[in-house]
Parts: C-alpha cells; structure tokens; sequence
C-alpha cells in the first residue's frame, strides 16, 4: 500500500533526505522517497500505519505534513481523481494549493524587505568609512537595527531548519546558511557593541570593521533563490496541472422517461445514459450508442487531428466533441478513467528517482559535514598563515566557504528534469511509468517493433479465397473458416468472421475447439474434424500440399499477404490471403530510428517470405519471423547477449513477456484499450511515430539531468577551494561572502531553468 503526503519547509535536498531518514525508522514502513521538487513524500507500508505516526515523523525533523483531509495524503488506491480535480478548479478547499501560494508570497515579500535593507546596510558601509553626516555610533546602531529582522525573519526558515538538523545530528543546508551569515552577524554585533560603549574602545575587537553586509545581502540572495526556485519549480509541474483540469463538470443525464438532468460529474454512475453537445468535453469513459461524430483526442493521444468515432466506439473522458450531437454510455467513473490513471501514474514518475539520482543522494549525504570541516580548516590555516588583520580574513574566508557550498543544486539536478520530462511526454501521449524507465529508454539503442498492431493497424481484411477443389465453393471455405474463429480473440480470425457477416453466410456449430498457440484453429463441424491456421499446423498433420496451390501461397505471401490454409485430416480444402494495413506513419517512424542511431528489428509470427515483403515496405532490414508468441521473450534474450539495449514495442498485452524482457517495454495502443500497467512506457496513440517521440524525450532529459549534475558538481568543485583562498597566494583573489550566497542562489535557479528547457521540445 502507498500514501502521498504533501510536505511545507524543506530548503534543499538535506533535508528531504532527513525526512526518509526518519520515515523509514517507523515499524511497517518499507520504503519513503521524497521529491525535494514536487515537496511530496511516497510511503510504501507492509501494514496499515495511522498517518498520524508518519506526521509525528516528519515533524520530528523539523518540517510540516499538510493535515486537513487533502488529497495528498491519500492512498492512492482509493483517491478519487474527479474530486481531486475539483480540487484543483478551486471548487474545494485545496489545503496544499493554498500554503503553496502563501509561503511563495511571504518569500516575495522577505526578499523586498531584504532588498530595502541590503541597500541601506551597503550605503551605510560603504567602503571602510561611514557617512559624514552619521555620526559613528548612531551608523552602527542603524546597521544592527537593519541586520537584525534580515537575519532572524527573513532567514528564519534558515535557523528553525539549522535547529532540526543540528538536533537530529543531519546538518544540511540551513546548517550552512546559519553559521555562515549567523557569523558574520555576531562577529559584526560584537563589533559594533565595543565600538559604542567607551569602555570597550580600548579592546582588540574594537579594531575590526562590523559585516553586517556580509549577513544582510546574503541571506536577502537566497531567499531571492528560494523564491524563484518555488516559482520555477511550479511552472515544472504545469503538466499535471494541465491534466487536472482537462476533465468535465457537468454531464447530460438522459432519465428512463426521456427528459435530460444536469448533474455533478461526482454524480455520474456507471451504466448512465449521457448525452454530449458539439463542442462539450466528453464527461467520462463509456462507449456510443447512438449517433456518430469527430473528437478531438489531443489531450491522450497528442495529436491534433480529429478521430471519427460511430456506434459501438469507445469514447474517453475530458475529450473534445468537435462536430455531432450522441449518445453514450458511462463505463468508467471517477479514479477508474482513463485521464485519472494517467495523472496517477505521471504523479508516481514525477515522484520516482533515477537511478543516476542514487549518486547525488550519497554524496548529499556527506557533502555538509565535509563542508563544515573545510570551512574548519579554512579558519584554522588563515589563523595561523593569513595576513593581518587574520581573524577577519579568517572569519570572512570561513563564511565564504559555508555559503558558496549549498547542496540545493545537487538535490534538484535530477528530480526537475524528471517532473520536466514525464510532463512533457504526458502532454503528448507518452505515459512514462518512473524515472528509471525515463533514463533507460536515453540509452536504447535497438528497438524491436512487433508487427501487428505497431507496424500494421491489426485490422486485416481477407483479400482473396482459393479453393482446392470443385466442389467447394469460396463461400463454403469461408463459411468453414469463420464458423471455426467465431470464438477466436486474434485480429486475423476476426477479420475472416467480418467477412463471413458481411456476405450473410451463416456460421456453423463447432464441437471439440481448440486453439494451436501461434498456428491457428482446429474443430468439428457435423462431426468432420477440420484444421485452419499457417503451414506449420498443416506440418503437424503430415497433409500434402498440392503444387499449384503452393505457387498461389508463395504470390501472395510475396506480396505481403498472410495466408491461412484450411483442411480436413485429409487434403487441403483452399487457403485465404489476409492483408493488414501499414500504419501510414510506420515508415517514418523507422526513418527517425535510424536518424538516432537505432537499429530498428521487426517480430512477427509470419514466415520468412511475408515478413520480409511487410518490413521492406517500411525500410527494416532486421526481422524476427516465424516467431511464436511464448518465444518473443527468447529473441529479445538473444539480443541483449548480444550488447544491445533492446526496447521491445508491443501491444502490451499478448506481447508482456517479451515486454518484460526487455530493457524498456513500450505499450502501444489507442485510447481506453491500452495496457498501462503493462510497460515502464505507454503510448496512448496507436501512431507508432509516438516509439520515437519516446526515446527522443528521454535521451534529452537524459542529457539534461546529466548537465545538470555535470554543473552542479562543477560550481561546487570550483568555487569551494576559491572561497577557502587558495587563489590568494598567487594572484590576491577572494571570494566575498556576498559574491558567494549569489552564486549559491543562482546555481539552483539555473539547473531548474535548464530543466524547463525540456517543454520546448520539438518532436
């Protein structure tokens, strides 16, 4: 069982790993995860566990789970997206929504004030002199009256977090910040505080010049940081918003009598009669039962272009009625639609770590306290080698060190890009399942495409019937042949049971049906036993195949045909040719393979002669054929002995083993029929253009995770030893403390500003 739990406090990635730390304690609990840029926190229990024991735990650490009954904190399995929805709309109270407003408010208005104070406190110290006409003690009370609020209310998020950190032994962040401004704070109190009582005027320390700069403008720039990472941060998570309001408020209900009542979306059940308008938002799943018309599936499926939809289609919920009034039947309500399974499963992704993340968590882990022991260090070796005066170079070297440090960056590099990318795919009909299905599918570098369904529309239509002897008519082999697939799931025997329907032939009774996995059918129709399927289920049956009839199988397969072949235990009766439709954009899918360097394979059950004819029409060159479904999983195997990071492109549901197998399953599908739980990607579209759009969207998140950590560890690396001084010797470089806190503010916002970049993909 998983909860979700929205939390408010958090400053950098410290401190969510403090959260797990203290959540994972908890007895039942088997894992938490916390999302440092979504602020959210995933828990999966082995048993049920009050939420109450998950809040004191959180709490303990110094932050705040939002209480109150919000979404957010409930399980999964039983959140009711349609009413989280409303939620989102404003028509509820949406408790997080509301403190996420707020807190971005308040840093809006921490940083104006501490702007206002900057500016005065960098007046009144203006180089080592004071303003004439400011008396000397009057300027050094103005500067504590100025530092002081800075330092206690616009960074008290700062101090509180440092409290928690300090008092669980997990120094972070906050840690970071507070001794370095608070430092710089006292040391400039203590300054002032000799400076102004004649009897100290004589100490030592009534030498020094107070930094109240130093306190004031640093902690002003990270707040800065704080507030346009929050703002940054929530443009990221645009998608899901997006997704949350898509969804109708109201619905036509069609009573028995005939009249039509409004009613609440919460309110449709399913087996209602609705009734949408032109131009409406389709209220939830269900199928139509009158009436035909166009509808705009862009927000599912990411294509622009309407899809005609008659009697018996399934429609989806929060689609677009472009053109024709209908009527429909609800078939899925509430959490079961289609849109709330996608924005479930985007939420989970947005929430999952990479497994490139794994290495920024160690090293987040340790990074504070190795930071505290050089700031250490770098107070120590300016105390004993500096120039005079050496405690302020020291102090000063020691605060540059602790501020330049923050590991915010570090923590956001992966989970921004993440929420950035999943948001992106979602947009356009690609349901990424969690973060480590996004960075796998960046490395594929083979794809095996299955060839009904993905290449073809898995719509085959009969084409020709060729019979065997005289006294058997086409009619009579299609008539034989339907009556044995009438019960048949495959594509290709429904296609010869439509063909039978449409030429008003009646179908038979069938006794003793079988089915030969991957071969075909076999039954008895008025107790004459009869088998229709490939050769291979005439090869088990030892039955002669007459020439001629084998020259008419070898055309048609060369054109790219399926041929079915019926018989009794005796002789062949006649076979029948069965074309299925490529898929007008599979060929352009394979060219933009290749454009990325990805060898493109094509699986199929066909023989050799057809598999070759199809896959040459659309430009692969590798193909699988004859494959029988159990061994699709064997062949993908091979492959990856081979060295290959193999995607296997599948429907999702006869092809799950070989799904599995491989590296990355992509699901491809249309609409409500898709297998979403059945790959780590699922296209919503049947477009298998959407293969390539996948693999593309995570090879550039990839990529962008991976510039994000590069940078991040760069500016920390480089700047680190610059703040301690080692430039000095050489060439007389310091880093000021303030130089330093901008740098440290700015270092997040640009990783998440380089993250956005992914909504600007071009497929």
């Amino acid at each position: 069982m998983k909860k979700t739990f929205q939390i408010i406090g958090m400053d950098c990635a410290s401190c969510a790993a403090a959260i797990e730390y203290s959540v994972k304690k908890i007895n039942g609990v088997k894992d938490a995860n916390v999302n440092y840029a979504s602020e959210k926190l995933f828990v999966d229990f082995e048993k049920e566990i009050n939420d109450q024991e998950i809040k004191e735990a959180v709490k303990r650490t110094g932050y705040q789970i939002i209480s109150g009954g919000d979404h957010a904190s409930m399980d999964h399995s039983q959140m009711d997206h349609s009413k989280m929805d409303h939620a989102e709309h404003g028509e509820e109270h949406d408790h997080a929504k509301m403190l996420s407003e707020a807190e971005t408010k308040t840093l809006k208005n921490k940083f104006w004030f501490g702007t206002i104070a900057s500016l005065i406190t960098l007046v009144l110290s203006f180089g080592k002199s004071y303003i004439g006409f400011i008396p000397k003690d009057f300027n050094l009370v103005l500067l504590v009256i100025l530092a002081t609020p800075v330092e206690f209310w616009v960074g008290k998020q700062f101090w509180r977090g440092a409290y928690f950190e300090f008092k669980n032994f997990r120094p972070g962040m906050d840690s970071l910040v507070v001794l370095g401004t608070g430092a710089a704070y006292f040391f400039s109190v203590v300054v002032s505080v000799f400076n102004i009582i004649p009897a100290f005027n004589n100490f030592f320390i009534a030498q020094f010049e107070p930094y109240f700069d130093v306190a004031v403008v640093v902690v002003t720039f990270i707040i800065l940081g704080k507030f346009l990472e929050a703002k940054a941060k929530g443009s990221a998570s645009e998608a899901i918003k997006k997704l949350l309001k898509l969804q109708a408020k109201t619905a036509h209900h069609i009573m028995p009598d005939g009249s039509i009542h409004d009613i609440d979306i919460d309110n449709v059940k399913v087996g209602d009669v609705l009734l949408v308008k032109q131009g409406e938002k389709i209220p939830v799943d269900g199928v139509i039962f009158e009436g035909a018309t166009s509808i705009d599936e862009s927000m599912v499926t990411g294509e622009s272009l309407p899809v005609d939809k008659k009697e018996g289609d399934k429609v989806i919920g929060a689609t677009i009625n472009k053109s024709e009034l209908f009527k429909m039947k609800a078939t899925k309500i509430g959490k079961d639609t289609f849109l709330s399974q996608i924005v479930k499963i985007v939420e989970e992704a947005q929430a999952s770590k990479a497994p490139i993340q794994k290495l920024a968590d160690k090293i987040t882990g340790v990074f504070v306290p190795i930071v505290i022991a050089v700031a250490t260090l770098t107070f120590i070796v300016w105390m004993i080698l500096g120039p005079e005066p050496r405690f302020v170079y020291a102090l000063i070297n020691a605060v540059a060190v602790l501020v330049v440090a923050c590991p915010c960056a570090l923590g956001l590099a992966t989970p921004i890009a993440v929420i950035t990318g999943t948001g992106k795919g979602a947009e356009n009909g690609i349901i990424i399942r969690n973060a480590s299905s996004l960075e796998t599918a960046g490395r594929i570098n083979t794809v095996v495409l299955d060839k009904t369904g993905t290449i073809t529309k898995g719509e085959p239509a009969i084409t020709d019937i060729i019979t065997n002897d005289p006294q058997i008519t086409k009619n009579d082999i299609l008539q034989i042949g339907a009556s044995l697939d009438q019960n048949s799931s495959h594509p290709i025997g429904k296609a010869v049971v439509l063909k039978a329907k449409n030429e008003n032939i009646k179908l038979s009774l069938v006794s003793e049906f079988s089915t030969i996995l991957g071969k075909g059918v076999k039954g008895k129709i008025e107790n004459k036993e009869y088998i229709f399927g490939s050769k291979k289920i005439i090869g088990d049956y030892q039955i002669d195949f007459p020439t001629q009839l084998m020259h008419s199988l070898e055309e048609l397969e060369e054109q790219g045909k399926t041929v079915l072949i019926l018989s009794d235990t005796k002789k062949i009766l006649g076979i029948v040719a069965v074309a299925d439709t490529l898929k007008e954009t599979a060929k352009e899918t394979v060219d933009k393979l290749k454009k990325l360097e990805v060898d493109v394979w094509m699986i199929t059950g066909d023989n050799e002669r057809t598999a070759h004819a199809i896959a040459e029409k659309v430009g692969i060159k590798n193909v699988l054929a004859s494959v029988l479904p159990e061994q699709k999983s064997q062949k993908v195997k091979e492959l990856q002995d081979k060295g290959f990071v193999v995607a296997m492109v599948g429907d999702g549901i006869n092809d799950a083993p070989a799904l599995t197998q491989a590296d990355i399953g992509i699901a491809i599908g249309t609409g409500t029929d898709i297998a979403i739980e059945s790959a780590g990607i699922t296209l919503a579209s049947g477009d298998p253009v959407g293969v390539y759009k996948a693999i593309l969207l995570s090879r550039k998140t990839l990529k962008n995770i991976k510039q994000n950590l590069f940078w991040a560890y760069a500016y920390n690396i480089a700047l680190i030893p610059v703040a301690a001084g080692v430039l000095y010797p050489a060439f007389g470089l310091l880093l000021n403390p303030i130089l330093a806190g901008a740098a440290m503010a700015f270092s997040s916002l640009s990783v998440v500003l380089n993250s956005l970049r992914l909504k600007r993909i071009k497929f």
